[in-house]
């Protein structure tokens, strides 16, 4: 006999139906993802409601300020300056000179800068305006001054870049956080064009290795986790 010639789809063998149903497995998943993530997310809740407040801030200053490394010490300088009342003021003063400083409680992003290196023996004043008088051509020629003017040049920020470069070290900008110590300085370029700066300090509590900043962009001298808040156009470590 002559057999047939099948021309019809490859027979299947009827698959069983898995014991679990698709439902029971993705509860179990879950489940197990729960068991072993919710501790660590709720660790993570738990310190981000820490949050900046001045007994945090005591605690931050009262270790920074006693470390042997000269930026943690700079950051507990920094950190300091919060608790001084003070208003954001970039009129022009007449200032002594060296060691002078407008009025107490007014300043702008520089002034922090430079009363926490003063707390920590550097007077940015003095060493900006010699570094000046030396090499004026070489600082930026944005004011239309003929001559370094010790009451003001410090204050400003591209001034103060430049000196960073040219006496301390310059370190690649990035906008990962750890590649920041404490106690670097920062240089944003803000929505409007202008150049600001700031300290990078620990952040509150069990945030500490965190890195936020002490500045002043308006709101008077704040310890603010702002570091990527903006374009970062500088990044400098000075001192000893």
């Amino acid at each position: 006999m002559t057999p047939i010639e099948y021309i019809g789809p490859i027979p299947q063998k009827k698959k069983r139906k898995p014991v679990l149903g698709g439902w029971v497995i993705l509860l179990m998943s879950g489940l197990f993802v729960s068991y072993f993530a919710w501790p660590t997310f709720a660790d993570y809740v738990k310190i981000q409601q820490d949050v900046a407040t001045v007994d945090k801030a005591s605690m931050a200053i009262d270790y920074l300020i006693e470390s042997e490394s000269f930026g943690e010490r700079l950051a507990g300088a920094a950190l300091k300056r919060t608790q001084t009342p003070s208003t954001y003021d970039g009129a022009y003063y007449s200032i002594a000179y060296p060691m002078g400083d407008v009025p107490e409680g007014k300043g702008v992003g520089a002034d922090v800068l430079v009363r926490a290196y003063r707390a920590v023996g550097i007077d940015l004043q003095q060493q900006v305006h010699e570094d000046m008088r030396d090499y004026f051509r070489l600082y930026p020629q944005l004011w239309g001054h003929k001559a370094p003017d010790t009451n003001i040049d410090h204050r400003r920020v591209p001034n103060l870049q430049r000196f960073f470069v040219r006496n301390g070290l310059e370190i690649p900008v990035t906008r990962v956080p750890s590649d920041y110590n404490f106690g670097d300085i920062v240089a944003w370029r803000l929505p409007d064009g202008e150049t600001h700066i700031a300290v990078i300090v620990p952040g509150p509590g069990a945030r500490r290795d965190e890195r936020w900043v002490v500045h002043n962009q308006g709101a008077g001298t704040i310890w603010d986790n702002a570091l990527l808040d903006h374009e970062i156009v500088g990044h400098y470590r000075y001192g000893k």
